[in-house]
């Protein structure tokens, strides 16, 4: 069926229901992820799990979805990484999925073309229920030949669609004003929502308004059950919202952009971490979703959240 054989390194929150997906396409996959019982599961869907990444080197194009730049430059640069091995047995194209920094994408893409890897940057909009659901989406750089070589599975994977834009790191851009955006539709969502609780609505009933109206997106639906029953199952850390924060202002500073809003979006995402000191365990309550940050917000304007046992339909019932 597959014109290319295909490659996919790890098996997050997200990585996992992304590589699902081009297995129950009918594609062949073969895995690789640090904790190897983390991908044993699509073992019986279909994909081959290796043990090293340097097993994938074979494959013609291979995905990526890590947590972080250095964990991209370790698992395909560092011993036994993808492509550190000779030339012509590296792969075709690599296309990463992860939200990283520009400059560090850059210079992963310069060491990949001296290797003869062409290289797409592909970050992608949503969470895992999103991706089970068919409304994940992507924004692709790159070369654009190389691009039209993994566009069938990129839709495969982000099936609200995928935008290429451009050349280059043009993706990364698009991928941190997307998370600054997140990162202060939340914190004023949370702001707005406490703001009506104390003068008396209920949160599900505002967010029902909400959603019903022009404001309503498909975040602040699938945020709203957590909102209103204080589900905090991560689907993104409040850490990983302040990296991208903190990359959206550096890209700010270089490019001569004012952005005060995401600058105070920022110092009130902070606020979240100092108030985590209050809870019994801080760590694991940061590795909660960053919806939880109503909390602090709530804290901050002397309320005392409570679950409104109110089912709220997220909008993302999963396919067939």
């Amino acid at each position: 069926m597959a014109k290319h054989s295909l490659g996919w390194i790890g098996m997050g929150r997200m990585g996992y229901p992304m590589a699902e997906r081009l297995l129950k396409a009918g594609h062949s996959v073969a895995i690789w992820n640090r904790t190897r019982a983390k991908a044993e599961p699509l073992a019986k869907k279909g994909g081959r799990i290796v043990d090293q990444p340097s097993e994938l080197a074979g494959q013609d194009i291979v995905f990526t979805m890590v947590s972080t730049g250095s964990d991209l430059e370790q698992v395909y640069f560092g011993a036994n990484g993808l492509v550190a091995g000779t030339a012509g047995t590296r792969p075709k194209i690599l296309v990463d999925c992860s939200s990283i920094g520009i400059e560090q994408s850059e210079a992963i893409r310069a060491r990949l073309k001296q290797l003869g890897c062409e290289f797409i940057s592909a970050p992608v909009s949503g969470n895992g229920k999103c991706v089970k659901a068919g409304k994940l989406s992507s924004v692709a750089s790159g070369p654009k030949t190389a691009f039209h070589e993994v566009q069938s599975y990129l839709a495969t994977i982000a099936a609200s669609g995928v935008a290429y834009v451009g050349e280059g790191e043009l993706a990364r851009v698009c991928k941190i004003a997307h998370n600054v955006f997140l990162g202060v539709v939340i914190q004023n969502l949370a702001e707005i929502t406490i703001l009506a609780q104390k003068a008396g609505v209920p949160r599900h009933a505002f967010l029902d308004f909400m959603n019903a109206s022009v404001l309503g997106s498909t975040f602040t639906k699938y945020k709203s059950n957590a909102l209103v029953n204080l589900d905090w199952t991560t689907t993104f850390t409040p850490a990983l919202l302040r990296k991208d924060l903190d990359l959206g202002l550096k890209a700010a500073r270089d490019l001569d952009v004012a952005m005060p809003v995401t600058a105070a979006t920022r110092e009130a995402l902070q606020s979240h971490f100092g108030a985590a000191t209050l809870k019994p365990d801080p760590s694991a309550y940061l590795e909660k979703d960053f919806a939880a940050l109503l909390e602090t917000v709530a804290l901050a304007s002397g309320i005392k959240l409570a679950p409104e046992n109110v089912p709220m339909s997220t909008g993302l019932e999963t396919e067939g």
